[in-house]
């Protein structure tokens, strides 16, 4: 059932991410609280993954910071979260073209 609701966030994501202005000036006012609604569940799921992706980073950086041998090669695999937290927020950014047609519709509230 989890891995179900995961997939189907990723899909809402990508989703969303595909539709421009145009294809969501569109939609009908139902059809765009429903999306506000994926939107929603959508900005919590991100946010839930970049905390936990910067946990791992800092986790790793304090880890290595006090760690004997200091070795620069350890910060390699600490790109891996940093660069997923670097897409989950790209990604938002391209969300607000929805918010911004929500507003517009006076749907925010």
């Amino acid at each position: 059932m989890v891995q179900h609701t995961e997939l189907h966030l990723a899909w809402v994501s990508l989703h969303l991410i595909a539709m421009d202005k145009e294809q969501l000036s569109r939609l009908t006012d139902d059809e765009l609280l429903l999306e506000k609604k994926k939107l929603r569940k959508s900005k919590i799921t991100h946010a839930l993954i970049i905390g936990f992706l910067a946990g791992i980073a800092i986790f790793g950086i304090v880890a290595w910071s006090l760690s004997p041998e200091k070795h620069i090669g350890f910060f390699i695999p600490m790109l891996i979260p940093i660069y997923g937290i670097y897409k989950l927020i790209k990604q938002s950014k391209k969300n607000n073209t929805l918010e911004q047609l929500l507003k517009e519709r006076n749907l925010d509230q």
